[in-house]
């Protein structure tokens, strides 16, 4: 399946004003899918909490690292693969499912990974396997979020691409608009970012609201009653 066409800039900088948590309620409330779909679960690490949210199309793949490759070509000299990559629309999250049976034994992804997929247009990379070169990557600015860390690249290959690829639960297309933060990764229906906005900051109105209320001095459990019901009326208009 193609990618989807790509969303202005301006409205991936728009929703990066946000949290992935404030997003993720916002998406609930277009009732476009169950409520435990579309984010990775906890095996995922955003291993750089204190950069700011990333948003960006998947590029996907699937890799291994314990096993050496047919050809014996070094890690990043798949040329197809980068060639792959440009296909998709700008801004990319490179997405790579580990597939040995011990995801994470090597990290396919490091320093020299880091720099090319920015060349590239890249601004994270998302893996249930492992990554490496920590310090060299958080000096970039660019984001990982993997269920491990290794010290070697082992056997580390692709193995095919441009296919849909699981990831802590998350199943991902080429294409798929992820954002990602300190909490996670989380896919955005690309027909709904449009609305997002709007319905985040609703989000946090009703937050503040209810922030409000918990001051002690106006706190009471008849109050609370009423803001709940409040919150449930307005989020079902």
């Amino acid at each position: 399946m193609p990618p989807s066409p790509s969303l202005p800039f301006q409205a991936l900088e728009q929703l990066r004003r946000y949290d992935s948590c404030t997003l993720s309620n916002a998406v609930e409330r277009l009732g476009l899918r169950p409520r435990n779909e579309g984010f990775v679960d906890g095996s995922i690490v955003c291993r750089f909490p204190h950069l700011p949210p990333a948003a960006g199309y998947a590029v996907t793949g699937r890799i291994r690292t314990y096993e050496e490759p047919m050809d014996g070509h070094c890690y990043y000299e798949h040329l197809g693969w980068w060639r792959y990559l440009e296909t998709i629309p700008t801004p990319r999250m490179v997405v790579l499912q580990d597939v040995d049976d011990r995801p994470g034994f090597g990290a396919l992804f490091g320093e020299v990974d880091a720099r090319i997929c920015r060349a590239l247009g890249c601004v994270g990379y998302v893996t249930n396997g492992a990554v490496r070169d920590l310090d060299a990557i958080d000096a970039l600015g660019y984001h990982l979020f993997a269920g491990s860390i290794s010290v070697s690249h082992a056997y580390a290959h692709v193995v095919d691409f441009g296919g849909p690829v699981e990831i802590g639960g998350l199943r991902v297309a080429p294409g798929d608009l992820l954002f990602g933060d300190r909490h996670g990764v989380l896919s955005l229906p690309s027909a709904a970012v449009p609305r997002l906005p709007d319905l985040a900051e609703q989000v946090l109105a009703e937050e503040r609201a209810l922030f409000q209320l918990c001051q002690p001095d106006k706190f009471s459990i008849d109050a609370l009653a009423n803001r709940i019901q409040e919150m449930a009326r307005r989020q079902r208009c």
